[in-house]
């Protein structure tokens, strides 16, 4: 075998095509990637943290093309103060909103839109916000979307499955800050909608090469990363003699 290093400095390496390997650009990114498009976002503030029981007390639906739903809902049930000391909303701040029929019809048909238009709905936490959404339709018979067609961009779990050996509370607030972006008032409907969506954004431009490039496969991808976490939760909770949880296969609902 030749010895390598008598190749003579001035012969540069080339590659098959014949061009010079330091010429080579890399290639360019899609401009179709998911996290290039605009999209959509949407956040709830609620009675309390059982999706299927509790109640949406306020919503931002915060439009890919402008024209935002925000709006207070009364939902004819107490709110608990334990709930009222996160968000600040009392039954008084609500005495003359909408009732949850009434304010939660245009909510159910923006999304509708979104499934027709197939736009990329974030949400952080998509489980607990859409399952929520969903029991309030069918507790009040409201008209639904198709949500198996519904494509949804989820931080909370993409920032599981692009950095799941970070240790920490992993809430809005806190990935927000660790990705910098700006969070004004946490539990605040609007405020982390906005910064839910911008969160998505920011994860999808700092991993390119980690998460899929279309919304479908987005889809796909965060149901494997789903799995995946309950693997390792249960992993840990058979170290510690707890219970297993059963794998979520409804994502993006609970």
């Amino acid at each position: 075998m030749p010895d390598a290093s008598a190749r003579p400095t001035s012969d540069p390496v080339r590659t098959g095509s014949g061009r010079r390997a330091k010429n080579v650009l890399p290639p360019r990114e899609d401009p179709n990637v998911w996290y290039r498009q605009p999209l959509a976002s949407l956040d709830f503030e609620t009675t309390g943290i059982d999706p299927r029981k509790d109640r949406i007390l306020s919503f931002a639906a915060l439009s890919d093309v402008g024209g935002d739903l925000m709006g207070m809902v009364n939902p004819g049930v107490p709110i608990p103060e334990s709930s009222a000391d996160i968000h600040g909303i009392t039954a008084s701040d609500l005495a003359s909103s909408p009732m949850s029929a009434q304010a939660l019809r245009p909510v159910l048909a923006w999304v509708h839109d979104l499934v027709q238009r197939r736009i990329g709905l974030v949400v952080y936490n998509a489980s607990f916000d859409l399952t929520l959404l969903r029991a309030e339709a069918e507790r009040h018979d409201l008209d639904q979307p198709d949500w198996d067609r519904l494509l949804v961009v989820d931080p909370f779990v993409i920032d599981w499955g692009v950095d799941r050996e970070r240790s920490g509370q992993r809430r809005l607030a806190d990935v927000a800050g660790h990705y910098g972006v700006r969070l004004d008032r946490a539990h605040d409907a609007a405020h982390d909608a906005r910064a839910a969506r911008e969160l998505a954004l920011t994860m999808g431009k700092t991993f390119p090469k980690v998460v899929a490039s279309s919304l479908t496969m987005l889809m796909a991808q965060q149901r494997y990363w789903i799995a995946a976490r309950t693997m390792d939760w249960n992993k840990r909770a058979h170290e510690l003699g707890r219970g297993l949880t059963i794998p979520d296969q409804n994502w993006p609902f609970g």
